[in-house]
């Protein structure tokens, strides 16, 4: 007859392999992952803006905070942030960046119509997705004029899309949008509840799954005093230009008329509103408030007869005046060496921490500009501002660029579901359910166990009575 005692050891070690196959379970559940850069493409709605610039309303759009045109008719909104769930596919990425617009001006310059559209962010979960904003505008009749942070915008159509995976980046592309009720009020009115809206297309990227934190290393030994005595003379150490050129001749280049694109190299870099050329070499001047320095870096355009490239960008600062120059490039004409395109202002140029900057100073087209782009612009036009970062210190750090994200391919995407598989996986993440695989197996093999330690116990139990 067996004792009780070897019945209790039995039970506890079949429950001890339960907990151990339980927990591979509990840690095969990721923990939320954070999105760290990305763009959101929105025309928010197509024919609202034609009315917007229409000769009725005759207005016009203006951008903020860095956002972008990307194509003839979608604003670019950028630096995601945010979490993503690879378990169960919720994501929250809020995005940088407003558009703004006006018309139907009255006598004294304000505008009957005033709606400015800030900050979106994009809410999915449950297969449920909403994109939410700031809005800020004038009531159409009333002119009443309303404030309202993250608003529920529109609702998005994510049939046959599952946002699980683990990959990066996670993206979605023409997603079907309506207006909410909400949306209606903070849209001023113009539109009823359930008018579709622009599809809605982005990419985030998202952080990689966190690793065991690794033993702290020892301190590097200090550096000898007056190491960098230099930097707090005045020496450039690192230095940038931001530039877009002209707003309207990207869009002319990837609209309709030239069908384009444009293509940067030597370590150019695309921050949607304007390029950035950096690690910039030269002489700096402090105290005379002089600058004169080339960049790395390339732009070229091309497009039906187009074909112009804009390398080895200089800028030079001095009496309050700043000049961007470059070597041209284009089919037809003669290569240029440091063209000068734009002049700038440039007022006040003293570092402070440690940086010496000039933030969107206004630009103007010179004549020598003008011929470049095959006089397309005169001479006078305005230009995209001129934003230029100088660090005189090792510990100064530029100002951030714009986050776009990775670049997406099309196999990168979230693809609706085909007959017969109604459980659609995203490209952008090949294990998407492993772990839910495994949780279900594991399940089943605790049950398995924990069934046979109660038939063991059950029986000895009735042996002994």
């Amino acid at each position: 007859m067996l004792s009780s005692r070897p019945v209790r050891a039995l039970a506890v070690a079949l429950l001890a392999g339960l907990l151990g196959a339980l927990l591979p379970a509990a840690t095969a559940h990721a923990a939320d992952r954070a999105v760290q850069g990305g763009r959101l493409d929105w025309g928010i709605k197509s024919s609202f803006q034609s009315y917007v610039t229409g000769p009725v309303a005759g207005g016009s759009w203006s951008l903020s905070g860095g956002a972008a045109t990307v194509g003839g008719s979608q604003f670019r909104f950028h630096s995601a942030s945010g979490t993503y769930d690879p378990d169960s596919g919720a994501t929250r990425a809020g995005f940088s960046g407003g558009v703004r617009f006006v018309g139907h001006t009255k006598a004294d310059g304000s505008h009957e119509l005033d709606l400015t559209i800030s900050r979106p962010t994009v809410r999915i979960s449950g297969g449920r997705g909403t994109v939410h904003a700031d809005m800020a505008g004038k009531a159409k009749g009333s002119g009443k004029v309303t404030t309202s942070s993250q608003v529920p915008l529109a609702t998005l159509d994510l049939g046959g899309i599952d946002m699980r995976g683990g990959g990066s980046p996670v993206a979605l592309s023409n997603v079907p949008a309506t207006l909410t009720g909400q949306g209606a009020t903070a849209f001023a009115g113009y539109y009823a509840a359930g008018t579709p809206l622009d599809p809605v297309s982005l990419s985030v990227d998202v952080a990689a799954a966190k690793e065991p934190p690794k033993k702290p290393s020892k301190e590097p030994a200090e550096k000898p005093a007056g190491e960098d005595e230099q930097a707090t003379k005045g020496a450039l150490q690192d230095a940038a230009v931001d530039w877009g050129v002209r707003r309207t001749f990207r869009e002319y280049v990837t609209g309709s008329i030239a069908k384009g694109r444009w293509t940067l190299g030597d370590g150019a870099q695309d921050g949607g509103a304007l390029f950035r050329f950096p690690k910039g070499e030269g002489t700096y001047d402090a105290k005379k408030r002089t600058l004169d320095a080339d960049f790395a870096g390339s732009v070229h355009f091309t497009g039906s007869e187009l074909d112009l490239t804009l390398s080895r960008i200089g800028v030079q600062v001095k009496g309050g005046k700043g000049t961007l120059t470059a070597d041209v490039a284009s089919e037809g004409r003669a290569p240029g060496k440091a063209v000068p395109l734009v002049t700038f202002a440039a007022g006040d140029f003293t570092p402070r921490n440690g940086l010496a900057a000039l933030t969107e100073a206004p630009a103007t087209l010179t004549e020598a500009g003008a011929e470049a782009f095959g006089s397309m612009y005169k001479a006078g036009t305005v230009m995209d501002p001129v934003s230029l970062a100088v660090a005189v210190d090792k510990k100064a750090k530029l100002p951030a660029l714009p986050d776009l994200g990775s670049d997406v391919d099309a196999s990168a995407e979230p693809k609706a579901a085909s007959e017969p598989d109604k459980a659609a996986t995203a490209a952008t993440a090949s294990s998407s359910s492993s772990s839910s695989n495994a949780l279900t197996y594991v399940g089943i093999g605790a049950a398995v166990l924990l069934a046979a330690a109660l038939a063991v116990y059950v029986g000895v139990r009735r042996r002994n009575s």
